[in-house]
Order: C-alpha cells, then sequence, then structure tokens
C-alpha cells in the first residue's frame, strides 16, 4: 500500500502544485519547492521497497489492462524518476533568482508561468517514466511538449518565439507518426499496454499472417520514428539547438536534462518490452547508425560554435547519440547473449549521467550569462577567477561528459565499450573514443577561455547561493559513478528479458 500512494504522489504532486501556482498568487516558487520535498519523499519510499521486493504496479480505479492504465515503479522508472527529481529541485531553487515574484513589484509572465509549466512537464516526465500504457504514454508526451514549448517562448524574444515554433512543428510531426503507429497496433491487437504486448509474442512469424505482420513493422516504424523527433536523434534535431539556447537557463538545463529522455525510455519499452520480436539486424544497425552520425555530427557542429549556450546544445545532440548504440550493442541471434546486459544497462548510466552533468552546465552558463550579459565566449576571459564556484562546476561537469574515471560517465562508457568488444562489435567502441576525444575538444574551448586572464574586465556579481546548485548537480554525476553499485542494483530490477537475451 505505502508503495503504491508514493506511485500516486510521483504523479499527482507536480500536477495539483501545478494547478495551486496557476491559481495562488505570487507563491508558485514556494509550492514548487514544497512539490520537490514530496516527491523526494515518494522516491525515498519507493526505491528500497522495489530494490527489496522488485516492482510496485498500481492499478488505476482497479480496472485491469487492456480496460484500464497500470502505472509501475521498476528500476528503469525509479532511475529516471530520481534523476528527474534531483535536476528539478536544482532548477527550482535557481530559478527563484529570475522568476521569484516580491511582493512590492507587478508580477511579471515569467513570474507567474514559469512554476506551473515546470511543474506540468515534471509531471507528465513521471507518467511517461511510470506508465505501461502506450496511448497513456502518448499523452502524457503531449502534455510534456506543450510545457517545454512554452518555457522556450516564456521570455517573449523574437529567438525564442521562432525556436519554439520550430520545436512545436517537429513535435507535431512526431506525435503524429507516433499517433498514427499506436492506432495500427491496436487495430491488430486490440490493446496498447506494453505488459499484454509482450505475451502475444508479436513478431513472431509462425503465429501472424503477412498482412498482420506487416502492419506491426508500419506501426513499430511510425512508432519509432515519432519518438525518434521527439528525442532529436540526427537527423532529426534540427529543433534542439535553437530551442535550447533560445529559452532561459533553468528551461535549458530542464530541456536537454530531462525532455529527450522521456522520448527514450518510451523506446526502451518499446522494442525491450513490447514489441522485440519484430527487432532485426537492418532495424538494430540502422538505430546504431544514427547515433554515431548525430555523436560526429552534433560534436563538430559544438566545436563550430561561439556562443556558449549552443555549445552545450549541440553537445546535447552528441550525447542523445550514445544512447541508440544500446541497440545493436544489446543485438544478437536469439539465444542469450551475455554482453546485452551490460549494454543496456550501460545506456542506463549514459542517460542519467547526461541528465545531471547537462543541467549543471545549463545552470553554469545562466550564471554566466548574468555575469557576462551574454553568452559569447569572446566575453568569458577571466570568469573563472569572478565566479570559481561556477568553474568548478563546469569543469567537474565536463569531466563526465568526457567520461573520464569516477563519474558515471565512465561507468556508462566502461560498460558499452565492454559489450561492444564482448560482441565483436568494434565500429560501436571506435565512436565510443573518438566522440570522447571530440567532447573534451569542444569543452575545451569554453574553459580555456574562462581561465585565460583579462586584467581589464568587469562582470556584474552573482549571488554566490546561485551558484550552489550546478556545483551539487555536477558532483552528483561524480557520485553516480564512485557510489554505482547501488544505482546498478536498483536499474536491474525488472529489467526486460531482452535486456538480458539480447534483442533478436
Amino acid at each position: 500500500m505505502n508503495g503504491m500512494l508514493a506511485i500516486v504522489a510521483l504523479v499527482t504532486l507536480p500536477l495539483v502544485a501545478a494547478l495551486m501556482a496557476v491559481v495562488v498568487e505570487r507563491r508558485g516558487e514556494w509550492i514548487a519547492l514544497l512539490s520537490v520535498i514530496g516527491v523526494v519523499i515518494a522516491l525515498s519510499v519507493l526505491m528500497p521497497l522495489v530494490a527489496t521486493d522488485g516492482p510496485v504496479d498500481l492499478v488505476i480505479g482497479g480496472w485491469q489492462a487492456p480496460l484500464g492504465i497500470t502505472l509501475r515503479a521498476d528500476g528503469l522508472a525509479l532511475a529516471f524518476a530520481g534523476m528527474a527529481a534531483l535536476v528539478m529541485a536544482a532548477v527550482l531553487v535557481s530559478a527563484r533568482t529570475l522568476y521569484g515574484a516580491s511582493p512590492s513589484e507587478a508580477e511579471t509572465r515569467g513570474q507567474w508561468a514559469f512554476w506551473p509549466l515546470a511543474l506540468l512537464l515534471w509531471g507528465a516526465l513521471n507518467v511517461a517514466f511510470l506508465s505501461r500504457d502506450l496511448f497513456n504514454l502518448y499523452v502524457a508526451l503531449e502534455l510534456l511538449t506543450v510545457a517545454a514549448v512554452a518555457l522556450v517562448a516564456i521570455e517573449g524574444k523574437r529567438e525564442s518565439l521562432a525556436a519554439a515554433l520550430r520545436y512545436l512543428m517537429f513535435a507535431l510531426m512526431g506525435s503524429l507518426a507516433y499517433l498514427l503507429g499506436a492506432a495500427l497496433l491496436y487495430a491488430g491487437h486490440g490493446t496498447l499496454d506494453i505488459g499484454l504486448l509482450a505475451a502475444r509474442d508479436i513478431g513472431d512469424a509462425s503465429g501472424a499472417t503477412g498482412s498482420r505482420r506487416a502492419s506491426d513493422i508500419m506501426a513499430a516504424g511510425l512508432m519509432t520514428a515519432g519518438l525518434a523527433v521527439k528525442t532529436a536523434l540526427f537527423p532529426f534535431h534540427a529543433w534542439l539547438a535553437p530551442a535550447h539556447a533560445g529559452a532561459p537557463a533553468p528551461a535549458s538545463a530542464i530541456l536537454s536534462a530531462l525532455v529527450p529522455k522521456a522520448s527514450f525510455v518510451i523506446l526502451l519499452r518499446l522494442w525491450f518490452e513490447a514489441l522485440p520480436g519484430l527487432t532485426t539486424p537492418a532495424l538494430l544497425a540502422t538505430l546504431g547508425g544514427l547515433g554515431a552520425a548525430a555523436v560526429f555530427y552534433g560534436s563538430v557542429l559544438a566545436l563550430r560554435q561561439n556562443r556558449l549556450k549552443l555549445i552545450i546544445a549541440y553537445s546535447t545532440v552528441a550525447q542523445i547519440g550514445y544512447l541508440f548504440l544500446v541497440f545493436p550493442l544489446a543485438g544478437g541471434d536469439s539465444y542469450a547473449q551475455p554482453w546485452a546486459a551490460g549494454a543496456w544497462t550501460g545506456v542506463i548510466f549514459q542517460a542519467l549521467s547526461h541528465g545531471l552533468a547537462k543541467a549543471a552546465m545549463f545552470l553554469c552558463a545562466g550564471v554566466w550569462i548574468i555575469a557576462v550579459g551574454n553568452d559569447r565566449l569572446s566575453g568569458m576571459r577571466g570568469l573563472a577567477s569572478a565566479t570559481p564556484m561556477t568553474m568548478s562546476a563546469f569543469g567537474i561537469a565536463g569531466v563526465a561528459l568526457v567520461a573520464l574515471p569516477p563519474s558515471g560517465g565512465f561507468t556508462a562508457k566502461y560498460l558499452m565499450l565492454t559489450a561492444a568488444f564482448a560482441s565483436g562489435q568494434t565500429i560501436w567502441a571506435v565512436v565510443l573514443l573518438l566522440g570522447g576525444l571530440l567532447s573534451a575538444a569542444y569543452l575545451y574551448r569554453p574553459l580555456a577561455m574562462a581561465f585565460s586572464r583579462d586584467d581589464d574586465a568587469t562582470f556584474a556579481p552573482v549571488p554566490r547561493s546561485l551558484q550552489v546548485a550546478p556545483l551539487l548537480l555536477a558532483l552528483a554525476a561524480i557520485l553516480l559513478g564512485l557510489g554505482s553499485q547501488a544505482p546498478f542494483s536498483l536499474i536491474q530490477t525488472g529489467r526486460p528479458a531482452a535486456a538480458a537475451e539480447g534483442l533478436e
């Protein structure tokens, strides 16, 4: 019962807090911080319970699937929900400087809208991590998209509005593709529950007609394409960098660290749980190839930028590419593959480490924008001495992105490299190693500029309280590697069979 109540809290607390932030004037920041406390308590109940007793299910309204919707707290869901809670806590605390309402001044649009939008986005994220119904996941994605687009445009600048419109167009195309695929799947099987679809062994050629199998393949392809657009996988990434760079720093941190992870988690659910029998060597190679292209293309574009937020944004394009290497690395024949579980776990560690480190970097960029007035590299000379705490946070986050020990990024790359060599797929090992070198190259540029001396440089003062949050997030990315045993064990709880045996 405690576990089910905790699941209810994870979903409802952010949504109720968002409603209250709209209704109660000038109290959005305090309502948001109270919701953080509630979600942390819920996670502190669920995590040890799931680690000890296994996944916890909540059947909404008592209606079993296929009529009802099931929410399941397994290791995968709780790992991402925990990372989201850390990021949201840091972002909401940092956002008080920009969007905290003063009783003596008129409330601005940002001060009123930021808190409910961020809380709505958080609630949608938790639903996406916990839900077991593909249509319910579509609803979560739509709520997530609406809140994210509004956060991009929240300041009303021309650049931000254009980026938000582009984001919206891409998101709508992705949503239509996903919804059409879900409709085809429902037409063929009468359910969209992940567990029921898995039990039907979809893709088994001996039990399906040619037309049914073709319909299933088309459905899976459409859903994958739609989710790839929302995850900003190359070549569907064109919306990401303008949106992340044009949004205010707290919104950029949420957008980069969390929003693409929701659609990626759904992809993992789709292929490793619901439809593993539909995978083919061509599909696995295609997804891996697009991931590799994203690593190199995003890294090259990051090297060419002269604005810090664009460097960090294109870095996200590259880092997302690593996640899609899970498909070829966990692929194989129909017998058990000893490297598949390592590849699957390594990619989860990569997503968690990236979320923490990238949120820290965008919050650092927000501090420097306050100090300098813009995010151009040319204005960053001497920032290391002016904001040493923020510079430490950026450097530590860079350690995680480059995957140096003892960070969570290193644990992720180690597991993925082990899987690549064990399976004889050295091409993906080359991608991982070269991608790390490129990450070091584009992160070196802002660091070198900030550490260079400029005796004439003057910077606006930045409160130390604003610099603590990114430092704590960066340290969390390191602790993910130092204390990797606990998250590693949690991630294995409720792990799908295909993650251990390999995709066919």
